[in-house]
């Protein structure tokens, strides 16, 4: 009985396409009220006309330049009170954008639990997974198009998955590899089993080539599967020394490390009480564990404060964002 109200809720909180694409309209209105709130100032419409780069040609890029645009016209209108006025307006419309985006966003979250079943295994968890889809999901909200004919459901079901693809990428590694070596690798591995499966004979210049890389670095990551010995020598010396021997013991005290160590946190608690409001401050040193050594994932920080994953993300974002600003603090001589 409570798994099938459940489902109803769930069934309940789904939108139909014409609500997404509703919901997505009124996303693009309240960022356009953001855009026009910033008109005239200059600084502003510098960020938001910036030349992107290759990664920022995208709705998403030029979503999170007018969000820096925002972000830096708040900062300065605390210093110049002719700029406060349409500060307030562009940061209110920007937040309706962002809550309209997380509802969208949401309304989909069946799809991430449904990848993560799929898709669940011994490097991580079904709960890990839904995670890394809800960010999948939020990703895919903030480039959605309502004009393009497509459901929203459709398109963020690939950006979910492609999350979570990439999560288990990083986390099955004993080393972490970039996101671009990881997908490279994976176009190599497609590659490879189409040969395989026509029956083709093949050689790494060929997978090279059907990737669109040089066989150089095809070489290198096909060979980043491989197990290596702690045993196997890493050097050619007169004396080869194995990889084990490079290791530093963990378990190893460090007396100068730990009064440099103190030090440096009391600075940072003395310029988080001056700089960061209450609740910045306990998300910053639960998350890094300033005051147990001990660090918490976003969804663990969020459980303590009863806030949702994405809501935690903000807070720490915002306030490293305060802590730059005011750098300079943190200089200040330990009393």
């Amino acid at each position: 009985m409570t798994e099938f109200l459940d489902r109803m809720r769930r069934a309940r909180e789904r939108l139909t396409a014409e609500e997404e694409r509703e919901l997505a309209r009124a996303i693009r209105a309240a960022e356009n009220r953001s855009k026009k709130a910033l008109e005239g100032v200059d600084f502003a419409q510098l960020i938001i006309h910036r030349r992107p780069g290759r990664a920022e040609r995208t709705r998403a890029g030029a979503v999170d330049r007018l969000e820096e645009a925002i972000e830096t016209l708040w900062a300065r209108a605390r210093e110049t009170a002719e700029l406060k006025d349409r500060a307030r307006q562009a940061r209110a419309a920007w937040a309706e954008a962002e809550e309209l985006r997380w509802k969208l966003a949401m309304s989909g979250r069946r799809i991430a639990h449904g990848e993560a079943r799929k898709l669940m295994g011994p490097f991580m968890s079904e709960e890990d997974l839904v995670q890394e889809g809800y960010i999948g999901l939020l990703r895919a909200a903030k480039r959605f198009d309502p004009d393009r004919g497509i459901r929203f459901s459709t398109y963020a079901r690939w950006w979910v998955r492609a999350q979570m693809t990439r999560a288990i990428d990083h986390t099955g590694r004993p080393v972490r590899l970039p996101g671009c070596a990881v997908e490279q690798t994976r176009n190599l591995r497609k590659a490879m089993k189409r040969f395989e499966d026509s029956g083709l004979e093949y050689s790494v210049a060929d997978l090279a080539e059907e990737a669109g890389i040089d066989t150089e670095r095809a070489t290198l990551l096909l060979a980043q599967g491989k197990t290596i010995s702690l045993e196997e020598p890493v050097d050619d010396g007169p004396r080869p020394r194995s990889l084990d021997s490079f290791m530093v013991d963990d378990e190893a005290t460090l007396p100068d490390g730990t009064v440099i160590n103190a030090q440096e946190l009391y600075r940072m608690r003395d310029a988080f009480r001056v700089v960061l409001t209450d609740r910045q401050q306990y998300v910053l040193t639960r998350r890094y564990g300033l005051d147990d050594s001990e660090y918490r994932t976003l969804s663990t920080v969020g459980k303590e404060m009863g806030l949702s994953r994405e809501r935690v993300r903000q807070i720490e974002r915002e306030a490293l964002h305060r802590l730059r600003e005011h750098s300079g603090i943190r200089d200040r001589k330990v009393s």
